[in-house]
């Protein structure tokens, strides 16, 4: 069944329990760094608060265990933040949903937001717990979720809550759904799907599901070392998966079955990753030993790469290409991400926890025809065509 949201049905005068995403990345002193999930959900809030709705926001941040109620993970530098892009409203902090004054829920006007503490910090979330999730449904009169990036999540507050009220997604849910399906169902050839990241383990499926669809996979980061080694070619002492070469192997013919290029780095930069004074060195692939770590793409790859690119009518992103942590080991991943943001023939999707982090604060982010807040969502959406938390809309009991 498709999905009802919330621009296409009146939901007026009503207490929403809104799944928010935001789940932001925080520095080292515990600021905001990046707070672009937050204001992903802002049009959703504003949406519900015109319509003289009283908005509960359910959210985690980080990834604390049940009951560890650490203050590292409080929604109140959140809150805090909400209050600077909601002005005209009060925004108050709820620490313990389960014991607080009922009245406070009662009282609620249209003009007040409620923010449940980290979602998180209830063992029963994370389980799943139909009791715990028949305690949220009771806050309120219906469900709304603009939480794509947690939408894969067989969670409480995400599949749990919709079985007990009406549920609804949201416009940010909206335009992710839409979007990421329009590019796998729809695509402008040629299409072009740049994968990074570490692990080539958790995105084997996903792997085969974008042969059917690009016509070139462009490998980085530690899956590429996977790929360079099934094929015998040295990777020294770089991030690989030695039990998923055969899969390495098997996914290099299958993409030969079905005329997709996977093209994998020629050249790498090399050196010590902790090191953020020096650079590294360019080897060309057979000129890597033993002894070396393979920390970003090289030149030479970027050129191949980038005409590539430029030449794409559809360009997928998901995962930085090198160790852009270390500022010298980023050039790769932000190479890929002016090439796409200048790619303006291109529909463009960009999603990826370490790919925000990795293209925050950066300039033409207007380029790009959609980034997404969702990381392992987005890749799961792509390869399953739904998501837990899509499907828990239409299952009210």
């Amino acid at each position: 069944m498709p999905i009802t949201y919330i621009d296409a049905v009146e939901i007026k005068n009503k207490t929403v329990l809104l799944r928010a995403d935001f789940d932001v990345s925080l520095n080292e002193d515990a600021t905001i760094a990046n707070d672009v999930r937050i204001q992903q959900n802002i049009p959703t809030i504003q949406h519900l608060l015109k319509n003289n709705n009283r908005v509960i926001c359910v959210a985690k941040l980080n990834r604390p265990h049940g009951r560890d109620r650490d203050p590292r993970h409080s929604l109140g530098i959140v809150v805090e933040r909400l209050k600077q892009y909601l002005p005209d409203n009060t925004v108050t902090l709820i620490d313990d949903f389960l014991t607080t004054d009922p009245s406070i829920f009662k009282s609620q006007i249209s003009k007040e937001i409620l923010v449940l503490e980290n979602i998180r910090f209830y063992k029963e979330e994370k389980q799943n717990d139909q009791e715990f999730a028949k305690k949220l449904a009771h806050l309120a009169d219906v469900y709304v979720n603009d939480a794509f990036a947690m939408a894969h999540r067989a969670e409480a507050s995400v599949v749990g809550v919709p079985h007990y009220i009406p549920g609804y997604g949201g416009l940010l849910l909206k335009k992710e759904v839409e979007t990421i399906s329009r590019v796998i169902d729809e695509p402008r050839k040629p299409v072009v799907v740049v994968l990074g990241g570490s692990k080539i383990s958790t995105k084997i499926n996903l792997i085969g599901k974008l042969l059917s669809i690009a016509d070139y996979v462009l490998v980085g980061g530690g899956i590429a070392n996977t790929f360079l080694a099934s094929q015998n070619i040295e990777v020294g002492k770089s991030i690989f998966e030695y039990d998923e070469k055969e899969n390495a192997r098997r996914l290099l013919y299958e993409a030969k079955q079905q005329n997709t290029e996977i093209i994998l780095p020629s050249d790498a930069v090399v050196g010590d990753p902790v090191n953020t004074t020096e650079g590294g060195v360019v080897k060309t692939n057979d000129q890597i030993t033993r002894e070396d770590n393979i920390l970003d793409i090289g030149p030479e790859t970027q050129a191949r790469w980038g005409s590539i690119m430029n030449a794409a009518k559809t360009i997928i992103w998901n995962g930085p290409v090198g160790y852009f942590e270390n500022p010298q080991y980023r050039r790769g991943t932000d190479f890929i991400y002016y090439t796409v943001a200048h790619t303006t023939d291109a529909i463009s999707v960009v999603g990826g926890g370490d790919t925000l982090a990795a293209i925050s604060k950066k300039e033409y982010l207007d380029n790009i025809t959609h980034i997404s807040t969702g990381g392992g969502a987005m890749l799961e959406f792509i390869e399953k065509g739904t998501l837990p938390g899509l499907e828990a809309l239409n299952q009210t009991d």
